[in-house]
């Protein structure tokens, strides 16, 4: 595997962490396998040093993610607000992961970065901003779990990575990579992928248990989204799904039911690119992904000021679900020239329900 992370940095945060002995680990809002996968599987580890670790989300993680090791421990700001104040505030680092601006911790960003303590930025998305001491940044890298991968091995730390620690970075790098189907090129993450098995991890069950295990009510959700709210864009090769606070709860919505529904367009044959757009209490929430390196990065940080990576990004609208939906559909055409020259026919007609 090559060394593509400086051994400087890795020096100086090996200093960090050798006199850091209260030590918080974070991520984005909204967290998802990648986000939960990373702190807690580079938390696994310092425990074993004797570390006091706490993993502190901004909100609650979606319960697919329940079966990974330590989720229970969880301190979850929107639930547990002065105990999470009083981590950050007592921490000597402050490990932030899978996000690459305070801003994407919503209420918690401000806090960490009032805080005192050293930060260290473990992230794969483009752009950081300047807010902490060291920035290991590596927007080719497939998920921020490979990225830790890449710097515990750095640091020489492979051998005392445990078996609950391998479960959640493998977790991070699946879902990341919806199963090693995207922005897996890179034949070194299955060189990962061997070392993780070697520690022990269950593959088949991080996958059934992260990115196809449903609750009934999700499961329904995704079907009436399918049926009912999906539309296709024949000339420009796209899909949107929208899906309403209404809709959402009458099929008893919770966090992580809707993971995963942007990428169902895509298996259409013809689609290269599909938007979903979600309406929560403050915003609507739009997740874009695509095949054949189309932009949706730019889709989402043109219109909307969001980003992300090439093939998945999202962003958030301050308005109203028709109004955001109205955007994207003016605005399509902009986007056509990204469309590869060479397009499948696309196997789509209407049925009358």
């Amino acid at each position: 595997m090559n060394r593509i992370i400086d051994s400087t940095d890795l020096k100086r945060f090996e200093a960090l962490l050798s006199k850091s002995n209260r030590i918080v680990l974070t991520c984005h809002v909204r967290p998802d396998g990648d986000a939960v996968g990373s702190t807690l599987g580079f938390a696994h580890l310092l425990k074993q040093f004797g570390k006091n670790v706490v993993v502190v989300t901004p909100d609650m993680p979606p319960r697919s993610l329940a079966f990974l090791p330590g989720f229970k421990d969880i301190a979850v700001y929107t639930c547990h607000d002065p105990y999470c104040e009083r981590v950050i505030e007592e921490a000597d680092l402050i490990i932030c992961c899978d996000f690459n601006k305070l801003s994407r911790q919503d209420q918690l960003g401000p806090i960490v970065g009032a805080s005192s303590a050293k930060k260290v930025l473990i992230d794969h998305h483009q752009q950081p901003d300047n807010f902490a001491d060291i920035t290991f940044s590596f927007p080719e890298m497939s998920s921020t779990c490979e990225l830790v991968f890449r710097i515990i091995a750095g640091l020489g730390l492979y051998k005392d990575m445990n078996l609950d620690s391998a479960t959640c970075l493998l977790t991070g790098i699946i879902t990341d990579t919806r199963n090693f189907s995207v922005n897996c090129n890179n034949d070194e993450i299955y060189e990962i992928l061997g070392h993780l098995l070697k520690k022990g991890c269950d593959k088949s069950m991080i996958v059934r248990e992260s990115l196809m295990s449903k609750s009934y009510g999700a499961l329904k959700l995704r079907a009436y989204a399918l049926l009912h709210k999906l539309e296709i864009f024949e000339k420009h090769r796209a899909a949107i799904i929208t899906i309403n606070k209404e809709e959402l709860k009458k099929f008893h919505y919770e966090r992580g039911d809707c993971e995963g529904l942007v990428n169902e367009p895509l298996e259409i044959r013809g689609i290269v690119y599909s938007i979903f757009l979600r309406e929560d209490a403050d915003c609507v929430k739009v997740s874009a992904r695509s095949v054949n390196d189309f932009p949706v990065s730019t889709i989402c940080e043109e219109l909307f000021g969001g980003g992300g990576h090439i093939q998945a990004a999202g962003a958030e609208f301050k308005g109203t679900l028709k109004e955001c939906h109205d955007l994207i559909v003016e605005h399509l055409r902009d986007y056509d020239r990204f469309l590869p020259s060479r397009q499948d026919k696309i196997d789509f007609f209407e049925i009358d329900l």
